[in-house]
């Protein structure tokens, strides 16, 4: 078969240059980590990861000149009935002493201290202590733990009263943990599952081996080449799991398509190099074009508004690309030396071994239900559609949120003290902050403006005491913190934070001439990023869907195909988008996730999953209708084509589908709420694209569209032809 596209000529130098291809790229793997682990990676501080007047706040307050801090508070409370002030009193005395020793510890106030307001609950049973950690953020977050056993000893000396530690280093602390813990379960059940998987789909140990090789080894590279890439720019704590989680699939995903086209090719009676050279000019081709509309979907996050999303789409673009790139040159190296010694089925399992070539490797299941679906396209396209509809319409009334601590497992102490202190100080934890810039905030007309602020503020009824205010050593800014009795993005929360931005500090502070006025804080925070995700939400759509029509327009030549691919991802989206509303909004299945709702979806997910699903849900797109272009340019009707293209990808499709599910389900079952509604909704999208849209609608729709699957309007005969589809069958 002669080499007509990129991918062929790319797999026929590697077969004859294997020593330079393998060799090279365990080299630039290599290179890659050492090389990122010299430079180190560069992260999005707090502020950066922000939007609109809330990062603007943020901004300003880092190059305020503030002496960097992270405050602290300890929850005092009788654990039943109403403590005597007397007994609050001892314990907050004793920690403040105890506290007053720790290195790096200051400004510590308790709630008996002269002059101090708001920190007693009304009721009398709670009472709060206050103090600060010097250092950024990392070196509270190290420094927290002298303070906690602090904490931990007054607890101690007092069974009678709760005695608990909240604050920034206090959750950063407790994040980490939870995310070590999280990454290394993850990193410890995915690679298991994924390689039994493979062994069962292979039937042979290194057969199995090459696509976990090549996954884990795209994933090593690009979490190297962050080291570089952060330094243009900044990248998100949680980068890395997202690479292990995109890397992983998609380098799993490439090398089982071009792998098995390998094997039916050689299964056919050709000789170890003429069997790769098909795989290449096939399998290969699908692999360019099915990575070229992941990087598009990718791209579209570049284009969300969000420092965030920007980190996820520059991470996420570098493991795709890595991941190509291996596919078209490590990988037929590996399969030419390998198939020379007749090592690529090498470690069978015996019956799995002999299933895999019964029947070329064709699944029954699937080849009976294909057989009834297009037997009856309309009704199974009927039912499947319904179906996919109905799963998606309690999207309708999709909330999202942003979680906070109590996105945190439910085992973490801190978030029950989080909630205590909630309960007994509302708004506490989580203040909204006023930022107030002007030439001198310690001025006549500017003190006079806050103490406005912090008079009407209480006037609400709503917000309260105490009323912090920092400033500046320039005297340029300050921060006034304000508890608003709601939580995170709670209706109460959301409703206080529209009356202090509209109606409170334009009455007051705002009037002050001179003044910047900006408001920061957890609430804020979250509702700006919400605001710019609508707000970019269609130009991200657009472009991944407009480009995703183009690139398919040409490869396949045809303006009904790309419309009808389009159509079939977004009810795959749609559904997962009804699957995550029901379980984390309405709260089905809590008790087999052992979680609680908390009702709404992470803010940052739906566009997150919209990208990455129309992405991933476009490998097994445009592999079927690969082999199934093939079948017709090989002079094979449309239904023939559909049901041979189907049923001799079926397989693959399926152990691809379930090597993704499986390791998108372990994020499912770990215990930050953000890493599992990422995996609940991942393995959904891809179960339901892999069941009901590929296996059931895909072919109905194709069958009842017949020959119109290939329209191409005279007006577009101009459109190059790539090779790739064009290459029949030898």
């Amino acid at each position: 078969m002669r080499a007509t596209n990129i991918a062929a000529r790319a797999g026929r130098w590697s077969a004859q240059h294997r020593r330079i291809a393998i060799l090279g790229w365990f080299a630039f793997v290599i290179a890659a980590t050492v090389g990122g682990g010299l430079i180190g990676t560069k992260s999005l501080t707090d502020s950066e990861m922000g939007n609109g007047s809330s990062r603007a706040a943020d901004i300003a307050v880092d190059r305020a000149g503030f002496r960097e801090s992270s405050g602290e508070q300890v929850l005092l409370q009788a654990r039943t009935g109403a403590a005597s002030e007397a007994e609050l009193r001892r314990a907050a005395d004793e920690l403040a002493q105890r506290l007053s020793k720790v290195p790096h510890v200051e400004k510590v106030v308790s709630a008996f201290d002269a002059g101090a307001t708001g920190q007693v609950s009304e009721d009398g049973r709670s009472a709060l202590l206050s103090f600060e950690i010097a250092g950024d953020d990392d070196a509270a977050a190290q420094r927290v733990d002298a303070t906690q056993a602090a904490t931990a000893a007054v607890q101690a000396a007092h069974p009678e009263l709760r005695v608990e530690q909240i604050g920034s280093a206090s959750a950063e602390k407790a994040f980490e943990e939870s995310l070590g813990e999280d990454f290394k379960k993850a990193e410890t059940l995915s690679l298991p599952l994924t390689l039994l998987i493979l062994l069962v789909a292979f039937g042979a140990l290194v057969a199995a081996g090459l696509p976990l090789l090549l996954g884990m080894t795209a994933v090593g590279a690009t979490l190297g080449l962050l080291g570089p890439i952060s330094q243009l720019t900044p990248v998100t704590d949680q980068i890395a799991s997202v690479i292990l989680l995109i890397g992983l699939a998609v380098g799993v995903d490439y090398s089982m398509f071009y792998v098995r086209r390998e094997m039916e090719e050689r299964d056919k009676g050709k000789g170890s190099q003429a069997a790769l050279a098909a795989a290449a000019a096939t399998s290969g081709h699908a692999i360019v074009v099915s990575g070229f509309i992941v990087l598009i979907s990718m791209a579209g996050m570049l284009l969300s508004g969000s420092s965030v999303f920007v980190s996820f789409g520059v991470g996420t673009i570098a493991v795709v690309s890595v991941a190509v790139v291996g596919s078209l040159t490590f990988l037929p190296a590996m399969l030419s030396w390998l198939g020379e010694k007749g090592w690529t089925e090498k470690g069978r399992v015996p019956i799995l071994g002999r299933l895999r070539h019964r029947g070329g490797g064709r699944s029954r299941v699937w080849s009976w239900i294909l057989d009834r679906v297009l037997a009856r396209p309309l009704i199974s396209a009927g039912v499947a559609t319904a179906l996919l509809v109905a799963l998606a319409l309690p999207a309708i009334g999709m909330h999202t949120m942003s979680a906070g601590i109590a996105g945190l497992p439910e085992d973490q102490p801190i978030r029950a003290t989080h909630e205590r202190v909630q309960a007994a100080f509302p708004g506490s934890t989580e203040p909204a902050e006023v930022v107030v810039q002007a030439a001198d905030v310690t001025s006549p007309q500017v003190r006079a403006g806050i103490a406005r602020l912090r008079r009407e503020a209480v006037a609400t009824g709503r917000m309260s005491e105490p009323i912090d205010v920092h400033v500046n050593p320039d005297r340029t800014l300050a921060v006034v913190q304000i508890p608003l009795h709601g939580t995170g993005e709670s209706k109460d929360a959301l409703a206080l934070l529209a009356a202090l931005r509209e109606d409170v500090v334009p009455a007051t502070i705002a009037n002050v001439p001179g003044t910047t006025v900006d408001v920061s804080g957890e609430t804020a925070g979250s509702k700006d990023f919400n605001d710019t995700m609508k707000s970019h939400l269609p130009l991200v759509f657009g472009f991944v869907l407009g480009a995703a029509f183009l690139l398919l327009l040409v490869t396949f030549r045809s303006v009904v195909i790309p419309i009808k691919a389009i159509v079939l991802n977004l009810l795959s989206v749609g559904a997962s988008y009804g699957v995550l509303t029901l379980v984390f909004q309405h709260g089905w299945g809590e008790s087999l996730l052992g979680f609680e709702a908390g009702g709404g979806v992470t803010s940052w997910l739906p566009l997150f999953l919209f990208v990455i699903l129309f992405g991933l849900s476009m490998d097994y797109h445009v592999f079927i209708l690969s082999r199934i272009r093939e079948a017709v340019l090989g002079g094979a009707s449309t239904e023939a084509a559909v049901a041979e293209g189907i049923k001799s990808t079926a397989g693959v499709v399926t152990s691809a589908a379930a090597v993704m599910i499986a390791v998108f389900s372990v994020f499912a079952t770990l215990g930050a709420m953000e890493f599992k509604q990422m995996g609940v909704g991942l393995a959904a999208a891809i179960l339901i694209d892999a069941t009901l849209v590929r296996a059931v609608l895909l072919p109905a729709t194709m069958k009842l569209l017949g020959e119109w699957n290939w329209y191409l309007p005279r007006g577009l005969s101009w459109l190059p032809k790539t090779g790739a589809v064009a290459t029949q069958r030898a």
